[in-house]
């Protein structure tokens, strides 16, 4: 059993910070990679940031320059660092694993229940 547990969504004002985390536990021999998406309200879930094993990052243009994905491979924990937030960023915010449960099996796709952010006035 893997669970992803993500924190640190909430109302913030244009122009604000949050940081989001996003903790993998359970069953877990490896993370390939990690990932953050958002959907808000009548839109499809898109990626906003990923990061690989080794270190690799990609952003969508629409965050690049503003927010920052970093991991912390001990703790199985990916961060979103999230600056000049605008009312478009508003959406849940879901964190996607990308990982092995054991070294005999192929990776799978796990997800986390999402946590809300609100860019408002």
């Amino acid at each position: 059993q893997v669970q992803l547990v993500e924190s640190g969504g909430g109302l913030v004002q244009p122009g604000g910070s949050l940081t989001l985390s996003c903790a993998a536990s359970g069953s877990i021999f490896r993370i390939l990679q990690m990932d953050w998406y958002r959907q808000a309200p009548g839109k499809q879930r898109e990626l906003v940031a990923g990061m690989t094993s080794g270190g690799s990052t990609r952003y969508a243009d629409s965050v690049k320059g503003r927010f920052t994905i970093s991991r912390e491979n001990a703790k199985n924990t990916v961060y979103l660092q999230m600056n000049s937030l605008k009312p478009e960023d508003t959406a849940v915010y879901y964190c996607n694993a990308n990982l092995q449960t054991t070294a005999s099996v192929l990776s799978s796709a796990y997800w986390g229940q999402g946590t809300q952010v609100t860019v408002s006035s």
